[in-house]
């Protein structure tokens, strides 16, 4: 059976499990370093250390989510860029299997998702133990449970916090879109496909921001900048 924490490759490459805990732990240690001094007046994200360098208060991971067509790309990059924070491209980190079968209309299956999921979980950590404060991640994450697999982020690593950035739009307007694509494996049949498992964010998963992505590109970069910003001063 496969579980939310299987061991899968990364890029080809399978990462050490204990030499990635061994450096979540590093980061974790240097965020309060024995003789640390936490002197008020710091920001909401960093803190001050006795040498004058600064560690981040909270590692932030932002995900953007949504089905196709709906401009994980362009938005993830958008804030990447912005916030000068690596990016992560989760289309990038399916295996071979999934993207043969998403290219000839076939749709992915909870089994097909689980190893990917996790595989993107364990890279947002692996930039946090190299230095990274924060990530940008694609990924449609459709169903609630695929939300889940990265929300246990924080177990890993206490100081994570975890933003889902849900960008939507009428099927018919991402239909359109996807339509226009040259060259890309998801092609219009599978927008259906994912509108009919797609479970929208609910009232109770409070991390998530709601964006709408019907009207021009520029507004809804400018609206997804604004509300991160924003929720980044909001971090306690």
């Amino acid at each position: 059976m496969l579980s939310y924490d299987s061991p899968v490759p990364v890029n080809g490459t399978h990462p050490s499990p204990a030499s990635t805990a061994a450096a979540i732990n590093a980061v974790a240690a240097d965020s309060n370093p024995a003789g640390t001094s936490i002197m008020p007046g710091a920001s909401s994200n960093t803190i001050p250390r006795a040498n004058g360098q600064s560690v981040p208060r909270h590692h932030h991971i932002w995900l953007v989510t949504g089905p196709a067509g709906c401009g994980k790309t362009t938005v993830a990059k958008h804030l990447a860029t912005a916030l000068n924070l690596p990016y992560i491209e989760g289309d990038e980190y399916h295996p071979k299997a999934n993207i043969e079968k998403m290219g000839n209309g076939i749709p992915l299956t909870d089994a097909d998702r689980w190893d990917w999921l996790t595989a993107l979980r364990e890279e947002s950590l692996r930039r946090f133990a190299f230095g990274a404060q924060g990530v940008v991640l694609t990924c449609s994450a459709l169903k609630r449970k695929y939300r889940d697999v990265i929300r246990v982020a924080p177990y890993y690593l206490h100081d994570v916090i975890c933003h889902f950035i849900y960008l939507h739009a009428p099927e018919a307007v991402l239909l359109e879109r996807v339509g226009l694509r040259q060259g890309h494996y998801m092609g219009p049949d599978m927008v259906h496909s994912q509108f009919s498992i797609l479970e929208p964010p609910t009232e109770e998963e409070t991390d998530v921001i709601s964006i709408d992505v019907s009207g021009s590109a520029e507004s809804v970069l400018r609206d997804a900048l604004e509300r991160v910003l924003a929720k980044i001063d909001e971090a306690p």
